[in-house]
């Protein structure tokens, strides 16, 4: 490869990985696997070792992390919080020892398990835990102290403390409180998170303290950062010490003389990582004496004196016995392989997500085949691809009825997924309850997944309507249910009676249409009666809406059994007016984008005042744009309206703007 290829290609690199990099620090959404990412990563930096002069500062390589987001205050790390350099097989393990071994003499090393998860700093003043933050890009990250308080394998109070303490940990979700999460999330039709790592960050960076709270997060201490008042040697002096103050410490971690004694640890770990109850992703091998790391140093990225080694995803091939068909809520046909269990990852494992139809073409898949599975992040099993058709197998079809009521499965407006258009569907039921009484929607407490699965079930509820009919002595006959609990939920449905016409929209859980997009139909139509009247040209004059979102709405008022169902909730006594107030004029027709963190305004509610005195709240630059609205550590926003020569505004020129 020549300078030139070279460069294209590590262009190439640097674009994607960034990419990726956003989706996974700063979105918690990663789309590559862990493996194709590291590749990416291995590919870059061999090229930019074989061209040196193309090496540049803002290569991926060269920067740790992601960014802080603007949602939380930005804290700068007084200790760099560092990344790790990546090993992935066992000889470069022996270089990595061999580069020590030609700068120390006679270096001891520690090895502990690499928790999967986001990694954070807690700062404790004479034992007391003062301030938490995420690493960031590894100088500047997020201050989460509320979030991290509310984390029960947090120490708020350390006794026989030192005058100053920061430590560095993982916060990681356990493999059961993810898996109870994404069930929680299926049976609401959300995208469930990809793994526990990302369910982890994104319930750590959640602007309410509350919903992290009920996520179940847990935190390994594996560093100390800096101490006032204590004198330490070596790592693991310092891990005995944090685990003598009450910290919650890097599990079984163990010291070795050589590194083929920490290679044989690195196996036993990775032996026994799928029967763990938290997620790892690799090994760590750590210099023990701290006077030999500062010997080591480390380069604009990584320590010299530690390496993390990484083990490969596990794959097993099985025979595909079957494909189950599952509807969800919105009367999606979901397939399900099943297969000959195999062990993944320390657990057995027989059945694994195929997505839809055009997944299943993709890889050509046949009942009988020999058939490639794995799990993705060592959680959620998945079929890779196939090794080999069973003699005389036919390519897959996806059934053409519903496997619940039978009714046609059809194709709509070229989706890739199959739906089960009828609304009496008793798959959907269940799926339908469930979101109706959601928090976002009517907010019924005490009408959980358990609760409606057993209403359902007995056959007291089949629609929202059923709802408000349910009788004291129905209840009692549910499972763990006694006068009072009754009681409570039969009030918290009448009290849901009096919900906005906007809640009540998004609880009946019309396709395309999220809570904004509720909110702006209950606001500019008034009434449900107005809404059930209005043509498709009506809808899609609405700011935002196109042709999709006003079909979803007009089909829906169309469909059979939407008008009885309408009908019976207003018999109930349901709200189905809009109570808000009507909406200023002082910024009809401009767009407005809000960016960094304002003195006295949530982004959240500045947006509401956008939208409430008649303007558009984007939440994207462009020519379009009227006005960016910013406040202190504005990003890339900022920039980009800059750029586009897009006026910026403070909160006080804002309010000054939206004061008549």
């Amino acid at each position: 490869m020549d300078l030139t290829q070279a460069k294209k290609r590590i262009e190439e690199l640097r674009k994607e990985i960034e990419y990726n990099n956003h989706l996974y620090y700063d979105q918690d959404a990663p789309q590559l696997d862990d493996f194709v990412y590291d590749a990416l990563t291995r590919e870059l930096k061999q090229l930019e070792a074989d061209f040196p002069e193309l090496i540049t500062k803002d290569s991926p390589t060269q920067k740790v992390g992601g960014t802080p987001s603007g949602r939380f205050p930005k804290v700068t790390h007084a200790v760099k919080m560092e990344s790790l350099q990546d090993a992935f097989s066992l000889q470069e393990l022996r270089d990595f020892d061999q580069r020590v071994r030609g700068e120390v003499i006679q270096p001891r090393y520690v090895v502990e398990s690499k928790i999967d998860g986001l990694s954070v700093s807690l700062e404790y003043e004479n034992g007391q835990f003062v301030r938490g933050s995420t690493r960031g890009d590894g100088v500047v990250g997020e201050d989460v102290t509320a979030n991290l308080a509310v984390i029960e394998d947090v120490p708020k109070k350390l006794e026989n403390a030192p005058e100053f303490l920061e430590v560095r940990g993982e916060v990681y979700m356990p493999r059961s409180a993810f898996e109870q999460l994404v069930e929680e999330q299926e049976l609401s039709d959300k995208q469930p998170f990809k793994n526990p790592r990302n369910a982890a960050a994104g319930s750590l960076r959640q602007k309410d303290s509350k919903i992290t709270a009920t996520r179940g997060l847990s935190l390994f201490v594996f560093n100390v950062q800096q101490i006032r008042g204590k004198e330490l040697h070596s790592h693991k002096e310092s891990l005995d010490y944090l685990t003598g103050l009450g910290f919650p410490v890097s599990p079984d971690y163990q010291a070795f003389d050589t590194i083929e004694e920490a290679i044989a640890r690195i196996d036993a770990i990775g032996a026994q990582r799928g029967a763990l109850e938290y997620d790892i992703d690799g090994a760590v091998v750590k210099v023990d004496d701290f006077i030999q790391r500062q010997q080591l140093g480390s380069t604009n990225k990584f320590p010299r004196w530690a390496v993390a080694f990484k083990y490969p995803p596990e794959e097993k091939q099985t025979q595909l016995l079957e494909i189950d068909i599952t509807v969800g809520r919105t009367g999606v046909l979901t397939p399900t392989a099943v297969f000959q269990p195999v062990q993944l990852a320390g657990t057995t494992v027989s059945r694994a997500i195929l997505h839809n139809e055009d997944y299943i073409r993709q890889l050509g898949i046949c009942l009988g085949d020999t058939i490639v599975v794995r799990k993705a992040g060592d959680i959620i099993p998945e079929v890779v691809s196939v090794a080999a058709h069973a003699e005389g197998a036919t390519p897959y079809e996806m059934p053409t009825t519903c496997p619940s009521c039978g009714s046609l499965a059809v194709h709509l407006e070229e989706e890739s997924a199959l739906r089960c258009v009828n609304p009496e569907c008793p798959a959907q039921a269940l799926r339908n309850i469930i979101h109706f009484a959601s928090r976002n929607a009517m907010n019924i407490d005490g009408l959980g997944k358990a609760v409606a699965a057993q209403l359902v079930e007995k056959g007291y509820v089949q629609s929202a309507a059923d709802l408000y009919t349910l009788t004291k002595e129905q209840l009692l006959e549910l499972e763990k249910f006694k006068d009072k609990s009754a009681e409570n939920l039969l009030n918290a449905l009448e009290q849901s009676k009096n919900n906005n016409l906007d809640k009540l929209l998004f609880g009946l859980g019309i396709r395309n249409i999220g809570e904004k997009a509720a909110a702006l139909l209950a606001e500019h139509f008034g009434s449900m009666k107005a809404l059930q009247q209005a043509s498709q040209e009506q809808i899609e004059e609405l700011d935002g809406f196109g042709s999709v979102m006003a079909q979803s709405v007009v089909a829906f008022f169309s469909k059979e059994g939407t008008a009885d169902l309408l009908n019976r909730l207003e018999q109930s006594g349901l709200n189905l007016e809009w109570k808000g107030e009507k909406k200023g004029t002082a910024l009809t027709g401009l767009t407005i984008v809000v960016t960094g963190t304002l003195p006295s305004l949530s982004r959240s509610e500045a947006e509401a005042l956008i939208v409430q005195n008649g303007g558009k709240a984007s939440g994207s630059v462009s020519k379009k744009t009227s006005y960016v609205l910013a406040g202190e550590a504005a990003g890339s926003k900022l920039t980009k309206a800059q750029q586009l020569g897009v006026p910026v505004i403070d909160e006080a020129q804002f309010m000054e703007m939206i004061k008549e």
